[in-house]
């Protein structure tokens, strides 16, 4: 079991959008176990290859008993909206309210190039919608607006 340290807000990978996987091979299968091992510890729902130094298009997400991942991972469906509580492991100690589908579904494939779907509603929806805006080199702090970006933003500046 391989759980991996986190890269944190100004490591310049956060911000970087991902390169394609090519090679289904070795090096991939540990990519993907330790995105598996390192979401798994307590209190984590989701996590971007980005988030462990790797440039590659893959998440893996650990929500309500439902625990995978996926590579290539694109956002086919959004429905309704919903307002809630989100943080980032790669933005300890903040978090803010912001509005996100409260329904999703991602297509990718996995380690064997099949073809995954991975469809739900709330926190699952969120974290999908997170982690893909990860692998395009975005943070959920980016769309936040008013009075909420200000106070987040605020934190982020604060002396330590």
């Amino acid at each position: 079991m391989t759980v991996r340290p986190l890269r944190l807000l100004g490591d310049p990978v956060l911000r970087t959008p991902c390169e394609p996987v090519v090679r289904f091979d070795d090096a991939l299968a540990r990519l993907v176990t330790d995105l598996l091992d390192t979401v798994a510890e307590p209190g984590r729902a989701g996590l971007a290859a980005h988030q462990i130094g790797s440039g590659l298009a893959a998440c893996s997400y650990n929500v309500d008993g439902q625990r995978g991942y996926v590579t290539h991972p694109r956002i086919v469906e959004l429905r309704d909206s919903i307002e809630g509580p989100e943080a980032c492991l790669s933005l300890p100690g903040i978090s803010a309210t912001r509005t996100r589908a409260d329904y999703a579904v991602v297509e990718g494939v996995d380690l064997g190039q099949e073809k995954v779907v991975v469809a739900g509603s709330g926190e699952l929806a969120r974290c999908l919608q997170h982690e893909t805006d990860h692998l395009r080199g975005k943070l959920y702090i980016d769309d936040l607006t008013g009075d909420e970006r200000r106070r987040v933003m605020r934190h982020l500046t604060a002396p330590a």
